[in-house]
């Protein structure tokens, strides 16, 4: 199914002993570890995101956050559960944020609906920094099917709000993309997951040359395998000169990545998955989990967006 659904698990309140996870609340008070429900007004609409901040925060040392959009029909919530992605962020250091969309989806090309969701993720991506101090360099955009089709157009249409983003079975296609002069303003480096059973592949690659073409960048190529030797070096910001690390292990037979240098210092990553549909790669619940696993798409957008912080 087009548009497919999200993530993780609702991890559990300090001080419950029940074996299910309550439902986040609703917090106004000083920003603090823990897993909250957010509201925020977008014009004349009040619009709510999932809020999950690991124990290692501290306000005085900014923070990654990733701003993380579910499927259609999907949820916060689902997302959650897709994506694993409060585990991630425990480990690694980051909060993240999962908008809910109107009725289930967001507003992205050619659907859904007509709510300003541009201007519900610039408004998240705004109180993580403003309210939360995350770091204002490292604030990544992520999404899944509708969602990631969001995450192309607010590339385009937010600018230098998000550093990066990553598309996970969605592409920059349909709408308003078929304007010759819809391109990204600002740099915006792009990682994305396809799998090449997906219906819509095809549509998703020719999408990615149409950005590419956009975004002024160069020819793809197939970056060298990791050597288990090499220690990982991070361009400098503003290089093209060389490609994004390559992951840690060797990738499965069935993964096919590139890399592509693009003007203004972003790069676009692409990896082609054999045999795979329309999923959450790497999944192992939710609706748009993945029944054979060959890559771990969040383990692959967090790896891009540790080394891609927004330029200038």
């Amino acid at each position: 199914m087009r548009r497919g659904s999200a993530l993780l698990t609702v991890i559990m309140l300090a001080g419950c002993s029940t074996g299910e996870a309550p439902a986040p609340r609703t917090t106004a008070g000083a920003p603090s570890a823990g897993d909250t429900t957010q509201t925020i007004t977008v014009g004349d609409k009040v619009r709510t995101f999932q809020l999950h901040v690991p124990a290692s925060y501290d306000p005085g040392r900014p923070m990654p956050a990733v701003v993380a959009l579910h499927h259609k029909p999907g949820s916060g919530a689902t997302m959650r559960e897709l994506t694993g992605l409060d585990a991630k962020a425990d480990k690694e250091g980051f909060i993240v944020a999962y908008p809910e969309g109107v009725g289930g989806q967001f507003n992205a090309f050619g659907c859904c609906g007509v709510q300003d969701d541009i201007g519900f993720v610039k408004a998240v991506a705004g109180q993580l920094v403003e309210r939360w101090k995350a770091d204002p360099d490292r604030v990544f955009l992520a999404g899944v099917s509708n969602g990631a089709d969001l995450s192309f157009r607010a590339a385009v249409e937010a600018p230098g709000v998000f550093a990066a983003i990553g598309a996970v079975s969605g592409g920059f296609t349909g709408g308003r993309t078929e304007a010759a002069d819809y391109r990204p303003p600002a740099p915006v480096s792009v990682v994305t997951l396809i799998g090449a059973a997906d219906p819509q592949a095809t549509t998703f690659r020719t999408g990615l040359d149409t950005w590419r073409a956009r975004a002024s960048c160069a020819k793809p190529f197939v970056p060298p395998p990791p050597s288990a030797n090499a220690p990982v070096t991070v361009p400098p910001p503003g290089s093209v000169s060389a490609p994004p690390p390559s992951p840690a292990a060797p990738l499965d037979p069935a993964v096919q990545r590139t890399t592509t240098p693009c003007k203004g210092g972003s790069d676009v990553d692409t990896y082609v998955i054999d045999g795979a549909g329309h999923v959450w790669f790497g999944a192992t619940a939710g609706e748009l989990k993945d029944p054979a696993p060959k890559i771990d798409a969040t383990d692959v957008l967090w790896a891009f967006f540790a080394v891609h912080p927004r330029h200038g």
